[in-house]
């Protein structure tokens, strides 16, 4: 308990100092503290909404049972962003207190909360970005992991996870100088109830780690002075895994050469070297020789055994490709080549037609744990976004929107076991505003393979395969002068190649109003309905759920 307690206290801690630096920025800046929604000298924007809420929920189990449960919310949150020529960031941060009614309601306090901020220590040169993450999910018992979980749900868990780190960009005549640090923290709260199916291994649920990354280019443009780009790159990447010990480090140089084609097309190749390895120790063993699982529902790690190596790859890396910017509203990224001693594809496409609307898809292939995977997810995030949130328990749809366009964690939260694995797929978002009206949808596919020592407790992990899906769309805008509507609707699917694991898929969709009452105090109401689909269980799971209260903005 007392772990968990700290855990709690430093992520929770990461988000509240990120949300106070936002403003404190415009203070240092500017001369002055703003209060509320408004703009500072310099092109400097700022808005800090704190508020607090009181609501009534119901929830009514649809099926298989119908019982109805009462809930009483008591939150307050703060939604701010800066925007400045050095600095700037967003933060959404809630904190929610439920208190059930009924012999089978639980109460719960949860914070949840998202926040990206960067500021320029020496202008133009040296800048410090960071990020945080508190989102409540559902675990399954297959590992797999869905965003909005119902009120009361024993099978609920806590993710945080934060980064942070400097970028130095500067030159050395026509020779541009890049390099950054990152160190990041993820940790994942194992639920007060997992069930597995009748027959199935335990489920080894990740518990935290750190990770570590140091990267560094040289490289000159077409044209400054040679006719082609050149470009020499290092980097080092390093998560460790508490859970058995689990090790990734990744070493890497490498060389680039980029041709103009024609003023908008280029085609790029490079080559190089990378040694990746992934490691880990065996469980401790009872006198049966089975392996001992602690008071946490996870393995006890043998430290008296030596390590013993579960994917070891080295030699010659490659990949060519093309850079397309046909105007600066249009970039597209696409390459192919060899790594992690297969063929490898990535790359990234995006389009802003005007100021209201963008398209980003991005396609990846790494190796990784589920925290380090989190923390790369976390840092792409824009700086400048609007967080979408359940309209009844609050909790974090695992989407943002911004002017940069929309993106999510969807795909990244899909899974929660421990192992290490290779992962690729692809992610798309889409977000628009039409006149009062903005939307959003985000999609994506994670394909996740399993790297784990045989002959260890992880071992009949190696090679084994889990895949995701999700859906996320978001349509909110105003009624009229005193009143506001938000929907949202999410799909998740996951199949996990595990023995007796099978499929589990998650689906539900909300509404709510807003309607003011004064400059400060609103009123709400929501609905929605949510339905889960398990293998794990006999009988498939959904609600309906109805939310009236109040607020009050600062």
């Amino acid at each position: 308990m007392k772990r968990t307690q700290t855990s709690f206290t430093a992520l929770a801690f990461a988000l509240a100092t990120i949300g106070i630096t936002i403003p404190a920025f415009a203070q240092d800046s500017d001369g002055a503290d703003d209060q509320g929604e408004s703009s500072g000298s310099g092109g400097r924007a700022v808005s800090v909404q704190p508020y607090i809420e009181v609501s009534q929920i119901a929830i009514a189990e649809l099926s298989p049972g119908d019982e109805v449960t009462t809930y009483t919310q008591l939150a307050a949150g703060v939604e701010a962003s800066i925007t400045g020529r050095n600095n700037g960031g967003s933060v959404s941060l809630r904190y929610d207190k439920n208190i059930g009614y009924g012999d089978n309601a639980l109460n719960s306090d949860t914070v949840t909360g998202i926040a990206r901020a960067y500021a320029s220590i020496v202008p133009q040169t040296l800048t410090v970005d960071a990020g945080a993450l508190a989102s409540r999910t559902r675990v399954d018992g297959t590992g797999g992991a869905t965003v909005n979980p119902l009120l009361g749900d024993t099978a609920e868990s806590q993710i945080y996870s934060a980064y942070a780190g400097p970028t130095l960009s500067t030159r050395a005549g026509d020779v541009a100088v890049n390099a950054n640090y990152r160190i990041g923290y993820t940790r994942v709260e194992t639920p007060d109830v997992l069930a597995t199916a009748v027959g199935a291994e335990p489920v080894d649920i990740f518990d935290d780690s750190v990770s570590q990354s140091a990267a560094i280019s040289l490289a000159t443009s077409p044209g400054e002075p040679l006719p082609v780009g050149v470009g020499i790159h290092a980097g080092w990447n390093q998560e460790d895994v508490s859970n058995l010990d689990q090790r990734v480090r990744d070493l890497y140089v490498r060389g680039d050469v980029q041709v103009p084609v024609t003023d908008s097309l280029a085609l790029v190749a490079g080559v190089g070297y990378e040694d990746v390895e992934v490691s880990s120790r065996d469980a401790l063993r009872d006198g049966a020789g089975d392996p001992v699982i602690g008071a946490d529902g996870r393995y006890v790690t043998d430290t008296s055994q030596p390590r013993q190596l579960a994917y070891d790859v080295s030699g010659l890396i490659w990949d060519a490709g093309v850079i397309w910017r046909p105007s600066s509203r249009t970039l597209l990224d696409a390459r192919v080549g060899r790594r992690y001693d297969s063929t490898s594809y990535y790359g990234s496409f995006a389009y802003a037609p005007n100021k209201r609307s963008s398209l980003n898809v991005s396609v990846y292939d790494t190796i990784s744990g589920f925290g380090n995977q989190l923390n790369t997810a976390l840092a792409n995030l824009p700086t400048e976004f609007t967080a979408t949130r359940n309209a009844l328990s609050g909790d974090l749809n695992g989407c943002v929107a911004g002017e940069e366009g929309a993106a999510c964690l969807g795909g990244v939260l899909g899974s929660v076991r421990s192992s290490v694995f290779r992962s690729r797929g692809v992610t798309a978002s889409y977000s628009t505003k039409l006149g009062r009206l903005s939307t959003g949808l985000g999609v994506g596919y994670d394909r996740r393979k399993f790297l784990a020592a045989p002959g260890t407790v992880l071992g009949a992990a190696n090679g084994v395969t889990d895949e995701s899906y999700y859906v996320a769309a978001f349509v909110s805008g105003n009624v009229d002068a005193n009143s506001t509507f938000t929907t949202n609707a999410y799909y998740n699917y996951f199949s996990s190649g595990f023995d007796l694991a099978g499929e589990v898929s998650a689906l539900g969709a909300s509404a709510a109003y807003n309607r003011n009452l004064t400059s400060r105090l609103s009123a709400r109401a929501a609905i929605a309905i949510d339905s889960i689909d398990s293998d794990v269980s006999d009988a498939d799971f959904t609600a309906a759920s109805a939310l009236v209260g109040l607020r009050y903005g600062f």
